[in-house]
């Protein structure tokens, strides 16, 4: 898996923005195997980054914690 991905919950001061972003940026590039889509794959490439992105906010959002 992305071991260059830090954990996201819990964290002093909350994720940002950013954090989320960058953490669904390295995901989707592991998968993909792209670290820099092509043309062709861009569009692609920056929905599943947003997608991930998306999917992330609202775990973060729904996790409770002790």
């Amino acid at each position: 898996m992305c071991r260059s991905i830090k954990t996201l919950r819990s964290q002093e001061p909350p994720a940002t923005e950013e954090d989320i972003n960058a953490a669904a940026l390295q995901f989707v590039r592991k998968i993909s195997g792209y670290r820099s889509p092509s043309r062709a794959n861009r569009e692609a490439f920056d929905q599943a980054v947003a997608e991930v992105a998306a999917a992330s906010e609202k775990l973060l959002a729904t996790l409770q914690t002790r």
